[in-house]
């Protein structure tokens, strides 16, 4: 009887303490992420490691277990790199880190964001290739990479995400062809304008990464 009373004590210390395991381990990504940027208006000078829980941070928003949900960062006058940590963000719904003077690739990592609907990352100095893990958010809504430096061709995994309802990667440097499967049958062209890509996907005529 003993040990049971000593197990039902210990589970419930352990349900107890688990929010706070979980804030402490995004709050420890989101540090990483401050270290890797500038911030000379000071947006982020409320992160502070020594608070466990990063929902009293500025510019982030939890649900009622503490897990962050939503980083917004969009038009802070904030640069630098974005590094793998993002990817612990397990619970992150929205991203919003749009005109800023973020730059270097886009981390593969972002692709285990599993509940994220919203990634705005337009207006930045982003390069290399739109990452193919991208293609694990199936909940996402918007993607929004437009006005970067972004290269190489649109991964045809993106063309599985059936929520996808906003796509914009206009004035990048993207090559090849547009995919037409999945959702892309129904974005505007002018999602796809200033690129160098070659005008809709010619299956069976034409590789899609034609002219890259």
């Amino acid at each position: 009887m003993a040990h049971l009373y000593l197990l039902s004590v210990f589970l419930s210390l352990l349900l107890s303490i688990s929010p706070s395991l979980s804030s402490n381990s995004e709050g420890n990504a989101l540090h990483a992420l401050r270290s890797r940027l500038s911030d000379p208006t000071n947006a982020l000078q409320s992160w502070d490691p020594a608070l466990v829980n990063p929902c009293t941070w500025f510019h982030v928003v939890c649900d009622s277990n503490s897990h962050v949900t939503r980083l917004d960062l969009g038009n802070s006058n904030i640069s630098g790199t974005l590094g793998p940590e993002l990817g612990q963000l397990k619970h992150l719904k929205y991203l919003e880190l749009y005109r800023n003077d973020i730059g270097g690739k886009i981390p593969k990592e972002l692709g285990n964001l599993k509940n994220l609907v919203s990634m705005d990352m337009y207006g930045n100095k982003f390069e290399g290739e739109i990452p193919k893990s991208f293609a694990k958010l199936k909940s996402l809504i918007f993607l929004r990479l437009n006005n970067n430096k972004l290269s190489g061709s649109i991964p045809r995994e993106l063309t599985t995400l059936k929520e996808l309802k906003v796509f914009d990667v206009s004035n990048n440097d993207l090559c090849g062809t547009i995919p037409v499967d999945g959702p892309f049958a129904s974005f505007p062209m002018e999602s796809f304008v200033n690129n160098r890509l070659n005008g809709p996907e010619l299956k069976g005529l034409v590789p899609y990464d034609f002219g890259c």
